[in-house]
């Protein structure tokens, strides 16, 4: 007989090693398969983590060439070293996935090196060796959307994993899909010097982001070199030794073009993986849109089976899963494990950041609620003035009655960092009032939340 186990978890990206590090603290006997060569999942190795290490160098590399000098710092004859930079982007990698590594030796966590598939409740076959547990964890992630017509080969038409990994910048990259990854790595290699163009179905960037966030990044964006074509499907895609050949055509239908492009980066979105898993055999029901089915504790139809993050309905963020997955493994302790999902932030990692967290206007008018809005430009923040970042602004909802904060959206520098305080503060309640009457620290980003805050009520004191 094989050794057992309290909980095993399929799945090693952020989900699944936090579910099994919180998990092991608690108490209980972990294990976690995994069948790439490193921990991490997604994220680590081919997603967040190297995405935003390129997204950083690329921003120095256009800072260098043109924003110093505004600063009095004049560079001459700036040179990229692109073969540099990815290596940077790879040592990144390497020291996170280590460190998940030296997490799980810390608190004795087994990894299952291999292919998991669910042999039956209570059962996880691992390349043929069939482990038994008590429980078991779902946390196998997610995997890019197809596009009929449009075949990924990771060379020419590429996913956000070959994205990464471009040995030369094209003369012109396509972007299918206005979403956060497209816009993401549509940034880096504009930067870096690409032609770009995003081709995006609806007339809009960032669907389910706030409409008035969302125009104003899309006139940023488009102000650092990225052109768009909102409205418009792409119906097929023929690669060749010289480069991509498209063909588009507007959304509601018209007449067809053609566009060639070096390369194609193909980011309409991603679905759940759950590939060989055996779900079908042992019964765990899905819902219609291929997601594992779950109740409000993360438990599957089958009694033991549970799932988390991106194989289950919500936010694909890798946050949201690490939340799922400390949850769950309170639950299994015997503790209370919950997560509230009316205050996960979503953050785009361009420049200027782009942030939400809570409701949009879309959502509170369309569920009738009566709301005020408070917003303040980064234009008229000092800290903003003095690095040269003014673009965006702060924008705050709270409820008409009660003026608690129902949702927040940032456009600016470190959205990302500023959009934390607004989380914390809906999670416990606040009020509009309550962030306005707080101190903040002077000269810094964050007065522009404050600013925002006393807008609410019409009482902005910089503008």
């Amino acid at each position: 007989m094989s050794e057992s186990f309290d909980v095993i978890v399929i799945g090693a990206g952020p989900g699944g090693y936090v579910c099994a590090i919180r998990a092991a603290q608690l108490g209980l006997k972990v294990a976690c398969v995994e069948k790439r060569a490193t921990l991490g999942g997604t994220c680590l190795n081919v997603g967040c983590i190297p995405s935003k290490a390129l997204l950083h160098s690329s921003e120095n590399f256009a800072a260098a060439g043109h924003a110093f000098a505004d600063h009095g710092i004049v560079i001459e004859g700036i040179k990229l070293d692109l073969a540099k930079m990815r290596a940077r982007k790879d040592d990144v990698v390497s020291a996170n996935v280590k460190g998940v590594e030296f997490l799980f030796r810390k608190n004795k966590i087994a990894w299952l090196k291999g292919t998991g598939r669910i042999a039956a409740a209570g059962q996880v076959d691992v390349d043929g060796t069939v482990y038994e547990t008590k429980h078991i964890v779902i946390a196998t992630g997610s995997e890019s959307t197809p596009l009929r017509g449009v075949e990924v080969d990771e060379q020419r038409i590429v996913t956000s994993t070959g994205a990464l990994e471009l040995s030369a910048v094209p003369n012109h990259l396509v972007v299918i899909g206005a979403g956060v990854i497209g816009l993401e790595l549509g940034s880096v290699w504009r930067r870096l010097g690409a032609r770009v163009t995003v081709i995006e179905f609806l007339e809009r960037i960032l669907p389910g982001m706030d409409t008035e966030l969302a125009t104003a990044a899309r006139r940023v964006l488009a102000k650092q070199g990225l052109t768009f074509r909102l409205g418009t499907k792409v119906t097929g895609a023929a690669a060749a030794d010289g480069g991509v050949t498209l063909t588009v055509e507007p959304a509601k239908g018209g007449t067809a073009e053609q566009l060639t492009a070096d390369v194609v980066l193909l980011a309409i979105g991603r679905r759940p993986y759950l590939d060989g898993l055996g779900l079908e055999a042992v019964g765990v029901a899905l819902d219609e849109r291929g997601r594992v089915r779950t109740d409000g504790h993360f438990a599957t139809n089958i009694a033991g089976i549970y799932a988390i993050g991106d194989a289950i309905a919500g936010p694909m963020l890798a946050h949201k899963a690490e939340d799922e997955g400390v949850a769950l493994a309170e639950r299994l302790a015997g503790k209370a494990g919950h997560v509230n999902y009316g205050v996960i932030p979503g953050v785009v990692y361009t420049w200027p950041e782009i942030a939400s967290v809570g409701q949009t206007e879309e959502e509170l008018k369309a569920a009738g609620i009566p709301y005020n809005v408070g917003k303040f430009p980064f234009t008229a923040n000092g800290r903003a003035r003095a690095m040269g970042d003014t673009d965006g602004f702060v924008k705050l909802l709270a409820d008409n009655t009660t003026d608690r904060l129902l949702g927040a959206h940032i456009l600016g520098p470190d959205a990302g960092t500023l959009i934390a305080e607004l989380a914390i503060a809906m999670e416990f309640g606040a009020s509009a009032e309550d962030v306005a009457r707080t101190c903040h620290a002077h000269p810094s980003l964050n007065e522009a939340v404050k600013e925002a805050a006393l807008a609410v009520d019409g009482r902005a004191l910089h503008i």
